[in-house]
This record gives structure tokens, sequence and C-alpha cells, in this order.
């Protein structure tokens, strides 16, 4: 998964910076550089294990950080 990938799939799941990073034990800042265009100094590609949690989130899996309502 690409980093633009990684970025529309949070923003369909309608997952903020801050709830994502709750949800994955990491710092929103770390979450942005990992969705930022490659071209900027600050971006680095998606960890994948972070992907894979996005995925299972797609999938239908709800941790109990999952905020409330969505």
């Amino acid at each position: 998964m690409n980093n633009i990938e990684f970025k529309k799939l949070r923003q369909k799941l309608g997952l903020t910076l801050a709830e994502l990073g709750s949800i994955l034990d990491t710092d929103p800042r770390t979450i942005r550089k990992w969705e930022a265009d490659g071209a900027a100094s600050t971006s680095r590609d998606p960890n994948p294990i972070a992907c894979r949690v996005l995925e299972w989130l797609r999938d239908g899996y709800r941790p109990s950080q999952w905020p409330d309502g969505k």
C-alpha cells in the first residue's frame, strides 16, 4: 500500500490522524509523514504493519480504541 492508498483508506474509514494514531499507538505526526507526498522532505513509506491494521479495519475489525459513532 502506498501513501496515497493509505490516506484514502483512512479517510474512507472516517478516521482522523489522531483517531488512527490512538488505534496504532502512533503519533499522528508520524501518520501525516506516511501520508505525505513522496516528493516532500518529511515523507516516508507507510509502516507495513500499520497498512495491515488499516486493511483489517477496512474489513470490519473494530478495536476497543475505535471512536464511538463511527
